[in-house]
């Protein structure tokens, strides 16, 4: 009998065998990682909202994961929820871009100082472009914000110096920035703060090229501070809730998780100490059969998210009697974040997410049919706020 390269192949290899004939809530797309973390590792995140539920299951889960920015002594837990303090691991928000991840860096760094720096709201409120809604209501002054900021980076720098692990969560090509310095803000000016003006910001969309070159200098920069540090790349399966491209947000959901999916294949093929992990392709690939996403198909279920996560402890969480040991005491030991006064589903899938905003400044714009027709006449109807969650 003739023989190829495809006569012993794993039974992961075939289709049948690692997807039809695998029931939908146990479909495992990794084969073997690139390493693997234990308990004493410290595990930093950040990304766009979905990387919320990755950071909340280490915490729970017993794994070390890393807080650098904590609240002030004189904050309840209440309001350390409110404040948006641990939801990652500094107070950065969510981060839905290569561009602006590297951003960070360098004006956590001292590399990069943007001229739009500070959006004035009102009377003495004062809000920060880049973290439009990490402080509820805005900054008293911008005296206020310049010490915050302080403290934040100190922060982001202590968690690229320190942590073992980065796990980050891509979420968007599409971004608005500054026409003066390319400063990318992670909603569009005038959705929470500030004033959108055409001559001063403009619309871009990555490309697979420009997020992998983001990336990578990302990555030197990482190794520069810190070069123990791995990563785990991941892409959101959230769809975009709004598309500033003259074309559907299906079409647009799809070219931006594309491009984002394959330029993370670009990068975990070439660069050491970077692994990809596929929820993306757990939760919106569809071969399953199961339907992770809600009555609004683009939030995950609890059920989505479970796949997901129990998909990454099998394969990145180092097993042994003594390791699961040591969890199980970071468990009862570990501060946790105070819980709300919700359901334990509600609780469990409550995130932060700046496209809220969206949806309330878009339901503001159609009022009656009148005012959407005006609307979509005006020139400004064609430049909406990119989203993803």
């Amino acid at each position: 009998m003739k023989t190829t390269p495809y006569s012993r192949l794993p039974p992961q290899a075939y289709w049948r065998r690692a997807v039809t004939d695998v029931a939908a809530n146990e479909i495992d797309p990794i084969i073997e990682p690139p390493f693997r973390f234990g308990p004493r590792e410290k595990i930093a995140t950040a990304g766009s909202c979905f990387a919320q539920h990755i950071g909340r299951h280490l915490r729970s889960g017993g794994c070390n994961y890393l807080i650098t920015e904590t609240p002030h002594a004189f904050v309840t837990p209440k309001a350390a929820i409110e404040l948006n303090y641990e939801i990652y691991t500094a107070r950065y928000g969510n981060i839905y871009t290569s561009r602006q991840l590297l951003q960070l860096f360098d004006r956590a760094y001292g590399r990069f100082t943007p001229q739009e720096n500070y959006w004035r709201e009102g009377a003495g409120v004062v809000i920060d472009p880049f973290r439009p809604q990490i402080q509820p209501g805005g900054f008293n002054s911008i005296r206020e914000l310049d010490m915050d900021r302080e403290r934040h980076f100190a922060a982001v720098r202590e968690a690229f110096e320190t942590l073992d692990v980065f796990v980050f969560t891509l979420g968007l090509t599409e971004a608005w920035q500054s026409r003066t310095d390319g400063a990318v803000f992670p909603l569009c000016p005038g959705v929470a703060g500030g004033d959108y003006a055409p001559a001063a910001h403009e619309f871009i969309n990555l490309g697979v090229d420009e997020v992998v070159a983001d990336m990578t200098a990302f990555l030197d920069r990482l190794q520069s501070v810190n070069p123990r540090a791995r990563v785990i790349l991941t892409v959101s399966p959230v769809p975009l809730a709004a598309t500033a491209e003259p074309r559907h947000v299906m079409v647009s959901t799809v070219y931006s998780k594309s491009a984002l999916r394959v330029a993370c294949d670009i990068l975990a093929r070439n660069t050491k100490r970077v692994a990809y992990f596929p929820s993306y392709e757990i939760i919106a690939g569809g071969f399953s059969g199961a339907d992770y996403f809600a009555a609004d198909r683009r939030s995950v279920t609890p059920e989505g998210v479970a796949h997901v996560m129990r998909v990454f402890d099998r394969h990145f969480i180092k097993r042994s009697v003594a390791e699961e040991a040591l969890r199980r005491t970071v468990r009862a030991f570990s501060p946790g974040r105070a819980a709300p006064e919700v359901d334990p589903v509600t609780a469990a899938m409550k995130v932060m997410c700046d496209e809220e905003a969206l949806e309330l400044a878009s339901i503001a714009a159609i009022a009656s049919p009148e005012e959407t027709e005006a609307a979509n006449e005006s020139p400004a109807a064609t430049e909406p706020p990119p989203d993803e969650a």
